[in-house]
């Protein structure tokens, strides 16, 4: 069976066809995330360190560490600062060094600069997964001798100098060639990750479809374990949390043995907290004075003020017991007995709450 081991100092997560669905976090990302980014370029990590508390603990295997982000306001008076070469190396290397002392997970590795990878390559402790290489003839050639010389896995996507090609068997010869190249270089099957790349189910009907196929025909021609950014199926459609509980089971089932995704349910923002208060209060709604945000919200099916994890991982471990990947559903109870827990602890903490003796 094939195996992708990825270790931290302390712990390891195994990416495998006869293992759980390994979950790869990854809000450690300042791309789309202005906020995130500003508080880099201030030398601020608060958020950082509170995303990597918050996925572990919603069930996170591994954490995907992105150092791509844009400084803005040391651009305009630094013009280095518009070179992703020069700002990306120091600040994964941060990165990785802030996440490595608040939680002991192992680490993916994610950017685009070469500088980038081999500082977190040299930072991280361990044996992190490296994301990643493409079948471009010179990203392979800077890539791989890196994978080899640091003795890492590697993700592999599915593109190559022609780009993202719509054609499932076309995405299929681009993993093989890499899988081909890299056994060159002496790196093993089972140390390349490939993500097949998942096309948004809005724009392309038949995404799915390809998507497990591709993912059985890796497994079975190729013996790799596979990726994918997850969130990519749902892409532009209303309630993506639920297009996205039905696609994870169901790669999970056709093969797919890890996925790059959120595990946290975001909290609710205070100021739709506000905006639901008015809206009750102008519907002549009359509520008890002390109600606190969490049971408001929770009572209107806002979600939790507190992060938590994501439906998803509802889905995930669900599946996980469905297929054979959780004895005798000893994870699927424990998730749901501390949901239950939490649930009662919240009860019981109300003004007037029952307490159990």
């Amino acid at each position: 069976m094939t195996r992708t081991i990825v270790e931290s100092a302390t712990r390891t997560a195994i990416i495998g066809f006869d293992q759980p669905f390994c979950v790869i976090g990854e809000r450690i990302n300042p791309t789309g995330r202005k906020k995130l980014a500003a508080e880099l370029e201030a030398g601020n990590f608060a958020t950082v360190e509170a995303d990597a508390i918050a996925q572990v603990a919603a069930g996170a295997s591994i954490l995907d560490i992105n150092s791509g982000a844009v400084f803005t306001n040391r651009m305009a008076t630094d013009a280095r600062y518009a070179d992703n070469n020069f700002v990306e190396p120091p600040l994964m290397k941060e990165l990785i060094e802030r996440v490595q002392a608040i939680v002991d997970v192992p680490l993916c590795i994610d950017s685009s600069v070469p500088g980038a990878l081999e500082a977190g390559l040299a930072a991280a402790k361990g044996r992190p997964l490296l994301n990643s290489v493409t079948g471009e003839e010179e990203r392979m050639e800077i890539v791989l001798p890196l994978v080899k010389k640091y003795n890492v896995p590697v993700v592999a996507i599915s593109n190559d100098d022609t780009g993202i090609s719509e054609d499932p068997d076309v995405r299929f010869a681009v993993a093989k060639k890499i899988v081909q190249r890299a056994a060159d270089y002496g790196i093993p099957a089972h140390d390349i990750v490939v993500d097949p790349l998942v096309m948004p189910i809005g724009a392309m009907g038949t995404a799915g479809l390809q998507v497990f196929a591709l993912v059985r025909r890796l497994r079975e021609e190729l013996g790799v374990n596979t990726t994918c950014g997850a969130s990519n199926i749902s892409f532009g459609l209303p309630n993506r949390h639920g297009i996205n509980n039905a696609f994870l089971p169901m790669a999970m089932c056709a093969g797919m043995t890890s996925a790059i995704m959120n595990p946290v349910a975001v909290p609710v923002a205070a100021s739709k907290i506000a905006e639901k208060r008015a809206e009750v209060a102008a519907a002549g709604i009359v509520l008890p004075a002390d109600m606190d945000d969490e049971t408001f919200v929770t009572l209107f099916g806002l979600g939790s003020t507190r992060s938590r994890p994501g439906k998803e991982m509802e889905a995930i471990r669900a599946a996980n017991f469905l297929t054979d990947n959780d004895a005798s559903g000893g994870e699927w109870i424990r998730f749901n007995r501390t949901a239950a827990e939490t649930a009662e602890g919240r009860r019981s903490s109300r003004p007037g709450g029952r307490r159990r003796g």
